[in-house]
Order: C-alpha cells, then sequence, then structure tokens
C-alpha cells in the first residue's frame, strides 16, 4: 500500500530551513521562516505566558478533555480579543489546532454548506492557503492584490475582482499584516472593501494570524470589527502563535458569525461536528495560556505590554532599513518597506537576486523575496541592506 504513495513537492520554507541550517557560515541571516526572533535571533517565551503556565501548573487538577468546541472561557476571552463586543450574541465558535487549523475548519464548514462555493484568495497570499484549496479540491481564483510597481495594494484591480464575486462565494482576506507583502489596505480602503462584500452577497473569511504586530492589538482588529458590523455572515480564523508567542502549543479558533440565533446554533453544531472528525476535542494548554493571560489583568497588561515592545521593534527595523537602502542608493524607492506593517515585506527582486544574496552574504529568503522583517537586527540590516544593492535589486 504505501509504496503506491506519491513523492510530495517539499514545503519551499521548510527546505529554506533544512538549508540554512546546513550553511557553515557565520554571519548567516534567516529571513525565511515566519517566526517572531529577538535581536539576539531566539523566539522567547513571553512573560506572562510563564507565569500563566507556572499558575496553571499549580492549580490544574485534571487533564481530562474539555469540549468539542475547547474550552467557553478561551473562546470568550478571544471573541472579546478580537471582536469586543461588535457581534455579541452572533458569534459560534471552536478552538482548533492552530491558526492553520483555523482556515482548514473553516473551509470544511464552507464545503459543509455548499461545496461549490468559490474561494476568492489574494494574489499572492500565504502559500498554505493554497496548498489546503488544492489538496481539498476546493474551487478558487486569485484576485489581484499586491502592485510590483508601487509595492503597495493594487487596490482598483481588487476592487474590481471581488465586485465580480457572486453571492455566496467566499473572500480570504487578511486582517492585517498581509502575508507575504506587508502591504495592507488603509481605512477607508477597507471600508470600501466592506461595501463591495455588501453588494455582491460575498461571505469574508478574514485569517487574522499577526494581531498586535501591526499598529497594535486594537488597531489591528478595527477592520475585522468594522465587517462583522456591516455583514450578516462572517467567518474568522484567529492565531495566538505569534501574538502570544505559542507557535509548538497550536492554538487557534474559528469564529462564524450569522443574523439569528438559528443559524448560530446550526453553524456551531457544525464546527464541532467537524471537530470531532478531525481530532475529536482540541488541544488545550496553550488555550488555557491565553484565557489566563487575557483574564488577568495584571498578566493581560504585561502581555501587552511585551506585543507592544515586539511590534515596535519591527518598526524600527523596517526604518532602519528604508534608511540604509536610502543612503546606499540616494532614492526613496525602498521607503515602501518603512510604511509596510507586520514581519514580512515583499522586496521585488527576481529568484536570481535572492539566489545571488544567499550566494554572496548567506542571506535566506523565500525565492518570491518575501522577508522576514523579524529575521534581523540593527547590526545584520546594514549586511542586508548592502547585499540588495550588490544584487542589483
Amino acid at each position: 500500500m504505501l509504496g503506491n504513495l506519491k513523492p510530495q513537492a517539499a514545503d519551499k520554507i521548510l527546505s529554506l530551513m533544512a538549508d540554512f541550517k546546513a550553511d557553515t557560515r557565520q554571519g548567516k541571516i534567516d529571513l525565511g521562516v515566519g517566526v517572531y526572533k529577538d535581536p539576539n535571533g531566539l523566539t522567547p517565551v513571553m512573560r506572562a505566558v510563564k507565569a500563566a503556565e507556572q499558575r496553571i501548573w499549580e492549580n490544574q487538577t485534571t487533564k481530562a478533555y474539555t469540549s468539542l468546541a475547547g474550552d467557553p472561557e478561551y473562546r470568550d476571552a478571544m471573541q472579546q480579543m478580537v471582536l469586543s463586543d461588535t457581534a455579541s450574541g452572533r458569534v459560534a465558535s471552536v478552538a482548533t489546532v492552530g491558526g492553520t487549523g483555523a482556515i482548514r475548519q473553516a473551509l470544511e464548514l464552507v464545503r459543509l454548506a455548499n461545496p461549490d462555493t468559490v474561494i476568492h484568495v489574494s494574489d499572492p497570499t500565504w502559500p498554505n492557503h493554497l496548498s489546503i484549496l488544492n489538496f481539498m479540491g476546493q474551487a478558487h481564483e486569485m484576485y489581484p492584490y499586491f502592485d510590483n510597481d508601487t509595492r503597495g495594494v493594487a487596490f482598483e484591480a481588487m476592487l474590481d475582482a471581488l465586485g465580480r464575486a457572486k453571492k455566496g462565494d467566499v473572500v480570504l482576506l487578511h486582517g492585517c499584516c498581509h502575508n507575504p507583502t506587508g502591504a495592507n489596505p488603509t481605512a477607508a480602503q477597507w471600508d470600501e472593501i466592506a461595501g463591495v462584500l455588501e453588494k455582491t452577497g460575498a461571505i469574508p473569511l478574514i485569517d487574522l494570524a499577526y494581531q498586535g504586530f501591526g499598529d497594535g492589538i486594537e488597531a489591528d482588529a478595527q477592520p475585522t470589527r468594522m465587517i462583522a458590523e456591516r455583514l450578516p455572515e462572517v467567518l474568522i480564523a484567529a492565531s495566538c502563535s505569534k501574538n502570544f508567542g505559542i507557535y509548538r502549543e497550536r492554538t487557534g479558533i474559528l469564529m462564524a458569525l450569522s443574523d439569528s440565533d438559528k443559524t448560530r446554533d446550526l453553524a456551531q453544531g457544525a464546527m464541532a461536528y467537524l471537530n470531532r472528525q478531525n481530532y475529536s476535542f482540541p488541544p488545550d494548554h496553550g488555550a488555557r495560556i491565553v484565557s489566563t493571560i487575557l483574564t488577568d489583568a495584571e498578566l493581560k497588561a504585561d502581555w501587552q505590554q511585551e506585543v507592544e515592545e515586539i511590534r515596535q521593534t519591527l518598526l524600527s527595523l523596517r526604518e532602519q532599513l528604508a534608511q540604509e537602502l536610502r543612503d546606499l542608493t540616494g532614492t526613496d524607492r525602498f521607503d515602501f518597506i518603512a510604511r509596510h506593517r507586520g514581519m514580512f515585506s515583499r522586496l521585488g527582486a527576481t529568484p536570481e537576486q535572492v539566489a545571488a544574496m544567499r550566494q554572496m552574504a548567506g542571506i535566506y529568503m523565500v525565492g518570491d523575496s518575501r522577508l522576514n522583517i523579524a529575521g534581523l537586527n540593527r547590526d545584520s540590516v546594514p549586511v542586508l541592506a548592502r547585499a540588495i544593492v550588490e544584487a542589483g535589486v
């Protein structure tokens, strides 16, 4: 049986990780994997997370299952963090295995409701979106998103394409900190996007993986909250990997907003059913960490402070890189790096230029020139800037 399996294409980012580890050069720089790193190249355990885990260790009396939907306190705390009081009474939710699990469960829910639904996905998008859709055999189309000339959102082309979506189609949106480009709509543009969705009857699926890393925890949630207020049905897949730094705990949530109690209850039942089919009960340790932090004023304040420190670090690195490139080139053509938000920017280099930077300077980034800003520190920024110029980007 197993001999009938076909070789699967290696994940490009995971392959890049392996190549980086095999490189013996000193001073090599990993800008590939989407993980936050501090200036020392470590992904630290957050202070509030350590404190929450200590409290859980001291007080937890059982490791029994919670429920198919996950712990209610966690789900309520996440709903409050993402939506505040925007959609009170409208939300069905389930804990998931990370943000990826939330995306997969969202697409399973869509397929359960209507197998013929078309999913509209930004071009470009996080590669795993397309990988999951292709594996599921789910119909999907790409809509324009990134302008390669301006390194900003190709907004008019995007809006035009979304205007052709049909009623009941699903539009996958990045709630903030677009991955892989770092380019995000303005508040006014988000308002226009919501207007198009209202007009067409398409349903938004918002991937919210980086809340807090763009303009702040509250500011990053505003587009999602605005859409939730205006549209009758919304799906939200949120991750705790980045903003709580609990990558390996695989902690996420899927929320489904509806316009009636009956529909909400139908969605809740269907989502619990899908959890049962996929992994039965969702993991709880990460969820317990998150709920412990979000329901304790002192821990929450410390967590918010640390998220803000991370955000400011990312902004500082962006501004430094943009300034270094401005000084080296005598132009402002790389200023988009400072305007982008979150962990990523798409540099605009060709695959050949990306390969040249790897060969010359040990700089590892994805072939489409997505770079993880968090892989830099103040000392490595000038190294990257020189490599960008020497590679002819």
